[in-house]
């Protein structure tokens, strides 16, 4: 009998493997979704999903209609368990030569997290077709145990939508990280599928994603009144009683130059220059005054212009006046011109403590702005074309719609000479100027920062008549037409030398390889969408209107199409930067809403108008005051001391550290009047002089 027993404990052991490779091979780890289901199948190869656990969980797939299906995926948990990552795998059924995703994933261990879902989808096409994946966004409203994230692997055509935590890595990359964990009971993922064919579709393939998210999404909390509710004059009145009463011994600079009294705004502020603050002050920048693509105290002034001009308010109107007489102040060399005047700063050591203060305005200095690749130094700065344009339109502008004041002409006609000698055989303008020899530098020469010259140039040949600055702005725009939209390269200052640095040192002029797509900045797009507009507006000419509402689309996909539950301001409407960054509703909204609210009346599409409304609305959102409790209530959980004197208080931007909590990260600690409270009020004050018929909204 020992034997017998001994013989078939052998026996057992050596089939055992055998037995164990068979089984092996009958236990699945994915999941598999038929492509043969949808009504365009042939749009897609192959969908698999990984188990959550040990379950296999179920999907259903139901056709919404001929062009899209939604697709969602539901495991049922019997105990918690931890689970680093999870996906579902989409491959396309073609080869695409287009790829877009809200952020870069340049490894494999890099990730798209959910804090950059402002209108989240990826979309890739050929010259046949476009697909689109975007994530249920009513799930993600309910609540998800574990973070979504999206990814787009162009080496491997694939499409990812996945659960997993992450960190945030460089400024601002994301990284899968362990430690997801999953408790009892159901979870949930699902995605709608967007397929379209065509010319229309394939010219420009992200209006029908915005379309949908905008009707399923952003339409239904905009007609509930987000992202805020009632008059926004309230909000107008804070900024500029904070500017220029309760914070006016921070904020408002007047001093005499040339004999000329001049004033403006300072550059920023921040929280220690309270009034409501016990501590001492300590100045977080140079204390200085910028005319500068973000940072215009020219733009801001002719807000300030408006507002005084239609309430009566002479103090404010020669407050305006000032910063004016400040803008035509900066010298020009040869016709260009410096972009800021600073102070000298010193440290000072108080009761063992080191601050930073400035030695006042009769130690001032003209420069040019430190966002640059070459010095941090503004005094070393270089001449930045892109700077000079923007404020020679503001001058334009003024002249235009404020005042006559033939000197805003002049100084912008001899901008413009010396700005179309610096023209390049293919019709770009360098970026930056050397400081001694005015000659191009090295970066940017071929670069989307044009578009803003073009649109200078075409507001200077409408005002004169003058048909050589028409025929170098077309010129220019056919090369930024001809070279930049066709593959994204959306390259600006901001992309590579502000506080986003990833890549300036092996990215510019080249794509992520992984993902098929440039860094990008969605400042250069504007100024793209708006060179069109305008290249539309004078020649009546309909390819430079197809382009521009692709472009402006493209802008679009940057700004925020719903609610997120982990978002915890107001963000509808509201803006991101760059697909390498942050930021949730930025300030640039407020310059990009008058134009959305062009296009939507060129075009009338009540879903631009809708948007620009909303991104307008989305500039007020971060501001301290008694009519915003939700942000209020933020920025007091981070700033207790805050009180009615700080009403008016607005910062720039929100998460701008890719992480936000209930407890108030991501509110910031600074205001910058010009990149804030005040390019706010001026885009108010802009859009109810424009729009008339909106101002019944808004007001």
């Amino acid at each position: 009998m020992k034997i017998y027993f001994w013989l078939l404990t052998v026996s057992l052991l050596l089939l055992l493997p055998h037995l164990k490779g068979s089984a092996a091979t009958e236990v699945p780890t994915h999941g598999c979704i038929d492509a043969r289901s949808l009504p365009f199948g042939d749009a897609v190869s192959e969908m698999i999903y990984d188990m959550l656990g040990n379950e296999m969980g179920r999907h259903t797939v139901t056709v919404v209609s001929p062009e899209m299906v939604h697709v969602k995926l539901t495991f049922r948990l019997d105990q918690p368990f931890r689970q680093d990552d999870w996906q579902m795998t989409l491959t396309p059924g073609f080869t695409p030569s287009f790829h877009w995703s809200p952020h870069l994933t340049p490894t494999p261990h890099h990730i798209i997290d959910q804090h950059v879902f402002r209108s989240p989808a990826l979309i890739v096409s050929d010259e046949q077709q476009v697909l689109a994946l975007i994530p249920d966004l009513n799930m993600m409203r309910e609540g998800t145990p574990v973070r979504w994230y999206l990814d787009l692997d162009a080496e491997q055509n694939k499409l990812i939508l996945g659960m997993s935590n992450s960190s945030v890595d460089d400024h601002v990359l994301f990284r899968r990280t362990p430690g997801a964990s999953y408790p009892v009971g159901e979870v949930e993922i699902g995605f709608y599928l967007l397929s379209s064919r065509g010319e229309d579709a394939i010219q420009n393939p992200f209006r029908k994603p915005l379309e949908f998210m905008w009707s399923h999404w952003g339409r239904p909390l905009y007609k509930n009144g987000n992202p805020l509710e009632g008059s926004l004059e309230p909000y107008v009145e804070h900024t500029y009683h904070w500017a220029f009463n309760s914070w006016s011994d921070a904020v408002w600079q007047e001093f005499t130059l040339n004999g000329r009294k001049v004033g403006a705004p300072v550059f920023i502020v921040n929280v220690t220059q309270s009034p409501n603050y016990s501590g001492r002050v300590n100045e977080r920048e140079f204390r200085s005054i910028w005319n500068q693509a973000w940072f215009s105290s020219l733009r801001s002034a002719s807000g300030l212009y408006r507002y005084a001009r239609r309430t009566g308010n002479d103090q404010l109107l020669q407050k305006a006046r000032k910063t004016k007489e400040l803008a035509l102040s900066f010298p020009q060399r040869e016709g260009f011109f410096y972009g800021l005047i600073g102070t000298e700063m010193e440290e000072v050591l108080e009761e063992g403590k080191k601050y930073n203060r400035s030695k006042g305005w009769n130690t001032s200095y003209w420069g040019n702005s430190n966002r640059n690749p070459y010095s941090w130094n503004p005094r070393e700065a270089p001449f930045h074309i892109l700077d000079m344009s923007w404020t020679a339109l503001l001058m334009l502008r003024w002249y235009d719609e404020l005042e006559q004041d033939q000197r805003l002409l002049r100084y912008a006609e001899r901008y413009a000479a010396a700005l179309m000698q610096k023209q390049r055989p293919n019709g770009f303008f360098p970026g930056w100027l050397d400081l001694n020899s005015l000659q191009p530098m090295q970066h940017l020469n071929d670069s989307p920062e044009t578009s803003l010259s073009v649109t200078f140039l075409l507001k200077l040949y409408e005002l004169t008549g003058e048909s050589s600055y028409r025929t170098a702005a077309l010129k220019s725009l056919d090369a930024v037409i001809r070279e930049v939209i066709p593959v994204g390269r959306w390259e600006d200052f901001e992309t590579y030398w502000s506080c986003s640095r990833y890549g300036s040192d092996h990215l510019v002029g080249k794509k992520v390889t992984r993902n098929n797509m440039h860094k990008q900045n969605n400042f250069s797009i504007f100024w793209t969408a708006e060179a069109l507009f305008e290249a539309y507006r004078l020649t009546s000419d309909k390819y430079y209107l197809s382009l521009g509402e692709r472009t402006l689309d493209e802008l679009l996909m940057t700004q925020a199409s719903w609610q997120p539950p982990y978002m915890y301001v107001n963000v509808l409407g509201g803006f991101g930067v760059m697909n390498a960054d942050g930021e949730w509703n930025d300030s640039r909204q407020s310059l990009f809403a008058e134009l959305i609210l062009r296009y939507g009346a060129l075009l009338e599409r009540e879903e631009y108008r809708e948007r620009g409304i909303a991104a307008l609305k989305a500039s007020f959102v971060m501001m301290y005051a008694p009519e915003n409790p939700v942000t209020r209530r933020q920025w007091e959980k981070v700033y207790p001391f805050f009180g009615e004197a700080d009403y008016g208080f607005t910062m720039e931007n929100y998460g701008h550290g890719g992480r936000t909590s209930p407890e108030g990260e991501g509110m910031g600690e600074f205001t910058i009047y010009d990149w804030g409270n005040g390019a706010a009020a001026e885009a108010y004050n802009r859009i109810l002089d424009h729009f008339p018929e909106i101002g019944k909204i808004i007001r």
